[in-house]
């Protein structure tokens, strides 16, 4: 951290801020984090890709079948591998406290930039607006590191924006991953984007969103990697034409991705989302691997329609 608890909005504000990608987590054939395969990637997205940061084993990392200890090797992995060139946000969420002040302390010590820590699943209608302020309140009390929040229908509710407002006020929470319908991100933009970065994890949203709200982050899932190559970087491209105010090209580049949206959209398998990204990634040349239980894995079909699609994506690849 190269920040204090007290001034961690206004560092956020100044660096917290880009294309930023949900990292998937590669195993071997017999299910062992596959720590090779990972610093494999890692040196794509950080060196070739030049991504703004990396969110690590979140959802999409699958972390909810990694025990801790994986859990904060691929967090000291993404550490040495950033070096300073990308930005690294660890995701502590878990359903138990302990675990998550665990993650996130080592989270602090190893020097991740950021956390993220999902709203906690409750249960028996629980999920009051009181609860769930009281959650990030105790965890912005007990951490010096930024804290992003991040809700989604997953959790089984959604918070409101006047809520997400409230916890803005905290000292260390810096940002929140809001995947939620279009006007609750942008009412929430409009009461707290002077406390907080608001973002969507929806790359199709990030142009508009650019344009119309006035967003510098992209936190984010994992377009970055699966839509881009070393030598096909359009999402990058359109991204700093956009910031840089030249709205017709930025539209036009953006715009040209869309037969690869649409392939990789059409060639996923329902109810498989990481498997389905990990058989896409293997196509790029990234390690992707076999995904854990309770996961399905890809079948032998459901890999030719991937390969079918990908084909006709117009990715490059050099």
């Amino acid at each position: 951290m190269n920040y204090s608890k007290l001034n961690a909005k206004a560092y956020a504000r100044e660096h917290f801020r880009g294309v930023w990608a949900a990292t998937l987590t590669p195993f071997t054939a017999d299910l062992r984090l596959d720590e090779a395969g990972f610093e494999r990637n890692l040196h794509h997205w950080i060196d070739e890709l030049q991504l703004g940061g990396l969110f690590v084993s979140g959802k999409q990392g699958e972390f909810f079948s990694m025990s801790i200890p994986e859990r904060k090797r691929t967090l000291e992995l993404a550490v040495a591998a950033a070096r300073g060139k990308s930005g690294i946000v660890m995701s502590c969420s878990d359903t138990q406290l302990d675990t998550v002040l665990e993650l996130a302390r080592h989270a602090q010590d190893v020097g991740a930039d950021y956390i993220v820590v999902h709203s906690p699943v409750l249960h028996f209608g629980a999920h009051t607006d009181d609860t769930v302020y009281e959650y990030y309140r105790y965890l912005s009390e007990q951490l010096e590191i930024g804290i992003a929040l991040w809700n989604h229908p997953d959790c089984g509710y959604l918070m409101s924006p006047e809520l997400c407002n409230r916890i803005a006020d905290l000292p260390n929470i810096v940002a929140i991953k809001y995947s939620v319908p279009r006007e609750m991100y942008v009412r929430l933009t409009h009461l707290a984007g002077d406390r907080i970065l608001v973002s969507t994890a929806s790359e199709e949203e990030w142009f508009d969103n650019i344009v119309e709200l006035g967003w510098r982050l992209y936190l984010c899932s994992t377009p970055p990697f699966l839509l881009q190559t070393r030598v096909d970087q359009r999402i990058n491209e359109y991204t700093r034409l956009a910031f840089a105010g030249d709205v017709a090209a930025a539209r036009q580049i953006r715009d040209s991705l869309e037969p690869a949206r649409q392939a990789f959209r059409e060639s996923r398998p329902a109810g498989k989302p990481q498997a389905h990204s990990k058989a896409w990634q293997a196509l790029l040349g990234q390690v992707g691997g076999p995904v854990r239980r309770p996961l399905l894995q890809i079948t032998e079909a459901e890999q030719r329609t991937i390969a079918q699609a990908f084909a006709r994506s117009g990715l490059r690849l050099r």
